[in-house]
């Protein structure tokens, strides 16, 4: 049983190396959308980060309407940036999807941000530095979304969409600091992260939220975490609160490197539909 459990780890390791070498979801399907970069000095992160923002049409037109945002990691233009906005873009222009804005936030160190801490020393060789997803979640907070708002006209809701390790950063906050977003996107998250912590403390951290009120949406491909997935979906059909509004999708048909661009057009027209 041990072997094979080391096993599986070096298999999804390799995935997930593999992913990080091609680079998160690089080049769009289609021609990029209008948007605009601006920076911040992050004290949390000790860094500059660049910031790419996508604004719906008609936005810079002389309304004063204010937008939901969604926010993703692997937010560069090399990234995953290109292939939503697109899809958003479209949606929108389609009337398929109600008017958001996406915030693209670039890569610096990608698997130092979006992974917490692990007792398990292979997860540790994934990267030189690992771990930091508590500051990453403090410069998301204290730094990014004031800046935000400041320069955009957005309303109070907040989204969040993520792949593989970003989609266990989004699992992680899901848990951990619930208040920071309403809708919670993890397609393939890494679950099996320090002996997959987040799935064994699920029911335990679903039980101590009794009020909690959002929206999560989880999905698994063919060839990564979906016995993880499985068993988080299980512990949010036993323990979720009344108010939780979650569904958990199997993707067989889709492997880790596609999930991303083949899901997320029919997800984020599924949970931002068009007003009425």
């Amino acid at each position: 049983m041990r072997r094979s459990l080391q096993r599986l780890r070096l298999v999804l390791l390799a995935a997930v190396l593999i992913a990080g070498w091609a680079g998160p979801g690089a080049g769009a399907d289609g021609p990029l959308p209008s948007y605009e970069s601006f920076t911040v000095e992050s004290a949390a992160l000790n860094e500059t980060r660049r910031i790419n923002v996508y604004t719906p049409p008609g936005y810079g037109g002389a309304g004063a309407a204010r937008y939901p945002v969604l926010y993703m990691p692997d937010g560069g233009l090399q990234e995953d940036f290109p292939h939503v906005t697109a899809t958003v873009d479209s949606a929108i222009r389609a009337g398929e999807m109600r008017p958001l804005i996406v915030v693209g936030i670039e890569n610096t160190e990608r698997r130092r941000d979006v992974t917490g801490p692990t007792e398990v020393e292979e997860d540790r060789k994934i990267a030189p530095r690992v771990g930091g997803s508590a500051a990453f979640r403090r410069f998301i907070q204290d730094e990014l979304m004031p800046q935000v708002r400041l320069r955009y006209r957005v309303t109070e809701e907040t989204a969040i969409i993520g792949e593989s390790l970003a989609g266990l950063f989004i699992v992680e906050t899901f848990f951990l600091q619930p208040e920071l977003f309403d809708t919670y996107i993890a397609l393939s998250p890494s679950l099996w992260w320090n002996g997959e912590k987040l799935v064994r403390k699920a029911g335990e951290r679903l039980r101590a939220r009794p009020d909690l009120s959002k929206t999560l949406y989880l999905s698994s491909a063919s060839d990564d975490i979906g016995p993880s997935a499985a068993r988080l979906a299980e512990a949010l059909r036993t323990h979720a609160p009344a108010g939780l509004r979650w569904q958990y999708k199997p993707r067989p048909d889709l492997r880790h490197d596609n999930i991303y661009r083949s899901a997320s057009p029919q997800v984020l027209r599924e949970l931002f539909p068009p007003p009425g």
